[in-house]
């Protein structure tokens, strides 16, 4: 399938980027080199796509947990504008 997209993608003059493209396997596939042009492609545990956690067991407490350390960090940076505001 990679190779698949490597042709479609040479067709129109792009290139796929080998050092940053990686792969998710569940646990059903066993252990096997994956190469395209020569190049090992690593295996990832996760990723964030479109500001979202995903895992291959689509697990949502870690997704979760960074979100509320988002919020954190938001509301901790509005922190001093909103004390100030309120003592004007």
């Amino acid at each position: 399938m990679l190779d698949d997209f490597d042709k479609a993608y040479g067709k129109i003059g792009l290139q796929l980027n080998l050092t940053e493209t990686m792969f998710m396997k569940n646990g059903l596939v066993s252990y096997a080199p994956f190469t395209l042009n020569g190049t090992i492609i690593s295996e990832c545990s996760n990723y964030v796509y479109h500001g979202r956690k995903i895992n291959i067991k689509n697990d949502l407490a870690p997704e979760l947990s960074r979100g509320k350390r988002a919020a954190w960090g938001v509301s901790k940076s509005i922190e001093d504008v909103v004390k100030r505001t309120k003592s004007t």
